[in-house]
């Protein structure tokens, strides 16, 4: 399945299709050299099938983990595409999941201004969310992709069959996201969860997902005011993520207790149903003053308040500017 992301010269295609990663290098179509990013927790075989199909390919590999989305990490991509003597004409695909894309796209957007930008992404969080969309950053003192800026890939190729080496946690933390553009845009695809056959119908998830963040971007490709939609769940979620500390909660788990508070009370039992029939937790104990500083850290928030997103339909949405005071509240 190929679905087109039509953003003027920005434009690009998603391809989905199992056993992708064997044709890549067909797939992609790649012009001048190119820097394969991934990290140690990508199954190597992973980054030598994709090699073995280009041309005289560079490869840059870094520790597994949130804690490594940072700028000392950002700096050694960029140190070793000018050590490989890298120029405009050459590229960066990423090989992984969301930190290795935000991190090998912010990469490729900041080296000599900007060169092209490929991702396939490997965990069910970067198949249905991250991968798509152009966001690139990395986290900044303490706070989640503080540091970034929009840089659309020029192809994104999704292989289902690269989620058959996931622990059941993560293939779990990437449901977060998909039900999230489900609650907020796709009705059809909330019932898909709530039936409980969203795994064994894991294809259509994230087709289905794909092409409603496809439809959020096309009409606003750099978060102006519809794309904030897809913040959902996520300014409570990235501040328990913060607060938790990255050992605790991983970031689908974060976003599935920070979509709570902000669903209707006639949905919310629906909702929490859904996380938890794909194994999402929908309780946490956190630290209430934690949480708080963080929330000041939002990069929506602004004079005391923050525009939050809420739903009280399934398949709709309305955003909402709260206070700091009243977003804590909600938790």
């Amino acid at each position: 399945m190929v679905i087109p992301v039509s953003l003027a010269e920005h434009s690009y295609d998603i391809v989905i299709e199992k056993g992708a990663l064997k044709k890549a290098g067909k797939l992609l179509s790649v012009k001048g050299r190119a820097l394969v990013v991934t990290d140690s927790g990508v199954p190597g075989i992973y980054a030598e099938t994709l090699m073995s199909q280009l041309e005289n390919p560079a490869l840059f590999v870094f520790p597994q983990g949130e804690e490594n989305k940072n700028t000392k990490t950002l700096l050694s991509i960029c140190e070793k595409l000018l050590e490989e003597n890298f120029t405009r004409s050459d590229c960066v695909i990423a090989l992984g999941g969301g930190v290795v894309g935000d991190m090998a796209g912010f990469a490729s957007a900041i080296y000599m201004r900007g060169i092209d930008f490929y991702n396939i992404p490997t965990t069910l969080l970067s198949q249905v969310d991250s991968s798509v969309g152009g966001k690139t950053a990395v986290d900044f003192f303490g706070a989640k992709n503080l540091l970034g800026a929009f840089h659309q890939p020029k192809k994104v190729i999704i292989d289902p069959e690269l989620l058959s080496t996931l622990e059941k946690r993560q293939v779990s933390n990437g449901f977060a996201e998909a039900v999230k553009i489900a609650v907020t845009s796709d009705k059809k695809l909330f019932e898909l969860f709530e039936s409980g056959r969203a795994e064994e119908e894991i294809e259509e998830v994230i087709c289905r997902a794909v092409s409603a963040k496809r439809d959020v971007v096309e009409k606003d490709e750099k978060e102006s005011s519809l794309r904030r939609v897809l913040n959902f769940g996520h300014t409570l979620g990235h501040a328990i993520e913060s607060s938790a500390g990255l050992d605790t909660l991983l970031h689908g788990e974060c976003v599935a207790l920070g979509m709570l508070p902000m669903c209707g009370e006639k949905i919310r039992p629906r909702v929490r149903a859904a996380l938890e029939a794909v194994g999402l937790r929908t309780q946490f104990d956190y630290n209430k003053d934690k949480v708080a500083e963080f929330l000041k850290h939002d990069k929506k928030a602004g004079n005391g308040s923050v525009c939050i997103v809420r739903s009280d339909e399934i398949g709709s949405f309305f955003f909402e500017k709260v206070s700091l005071c009243d977003l804590e509240k909600m938790l």
